[in-house]
């Protein structure tokens, strides 16, 4: 995993403003279907509504899955895609990457960055790498544990939040959660050891996703956020799609610590997957 860090002046008043785009599953062709839904077009109508929002944002993330068939161009066309957005976009892997192609496609090119500890005024941003290569599930490996503890030490004073693919609690979807983080109930624990740890957030899911996490200082926020595509049932024992629309995330990092966050979904229903699936 690459380690490098960006410090951001803190452009939105008294807090950071971020956007957190996950699981695009775009093709090499623009074409490409997943279930039915063209994904380059429903991530372009995700980004036009982010753009329509004209929130006064910070940076995006992008945590993972934004190849679908691990071709160089779905990564071209991603940054095609939000590069209107006027805003650097950090990124993380997930299973359906394949992370040494990713960083080579992703990280030249403008509005992409690579680094993965950013850095405003009264927070830090860690990304990490929870992918296990050719395997869904994902798992936390000591070199990223290291890493935290590092960006903790280096600036304790400021406020974290972690973001990473994989969803480090089940969440009640029988057949999703065989593909969660293997080691998420030690990773919660060894990152609640840090007062300085206010949230948690992920992709991979497909859903939306608000809990709390009681941490041994105070209580962790646990977000997961809607793909820019298909969306998954929620609490269902076996694989099934949602009706819902794409939708992103925002995330308001406040100066206090706290956080405050709303998910949008595009309107109407443009986006309807097939329904008679077992799998993608």
């Amino acid at each position: 995993m690459r380690q490098a860090k960006i410090h951001y002046p803190t452009k939105s008043e008294n807090h950071v403003c971020i956007v957190q785009i996950t699981d695009t599953h775009l093709f090499g062709e623009p074409t490409g279907e997943l279930l039915g839904v063209n994904t380059n077009d429903s991530l372009n109508a995700v980004v036009a509504l982010i753009a329509k929002n004209s929130h006064q944002t910070d940076a995006l993330l992008a945590t993972g899955d934004i190849s679908q068939d691990y071709t160089p161009q779905s990564y071209q066309n991603f940054i095609q895609s939000i590069s209107g957005l006027q805003a650097p976009c950090h990124f993380s892997p997930g299973n359906h990457d394949e992370w040494q192609m990713m960083q080579t496609q992703l990280a030249a090119s403008a509005p992409m960055a690579s680094e993965n500890q950013i850095i405003f005024d009264n927070w830090q941003i860690l990304l990490l790498n929870s992918t296990i290569p050719k395997k869904p599930s994902g798992y936390i490996e000591d070199s990223e544990f290291a890493f935290i503890e590092r960006a903790i030490h280096q600036h304790p004073e400021k406020h974290v939040l972690i973001a990473m693919h994989h969803n480090p609690v089940k969440v009640d979807c029988k057949w999703l959660d065989q593909h969660w983080l293997q080691n998420g109930d030690e990773f919660l624990q060894r990152v609640s050891q840090y007062s300085q740890v206010k949230g948690l957030l992920w992709g991979h899911i497909h859903q939306e996703f608000d809990r709390t996490f009681e941490g041994q200082h105070h209580p962790i926020r646990m977000l997961a956020s809607p793909s820019t595509c298909i969306q998954f049932t929620p609490r269902s024992n076996h694989f099934a799609l949602d009706g819902l629309q794409p939708g992103y995330r925002l995330l308001e990092l406040k100066a206090d610590g706290s956080i405050y966050s709303t998910v949008y979904r595009v309107q109407g229903d443009r986006f309807s997957p097939e329904n008679e699936v077992s799998g993608y």
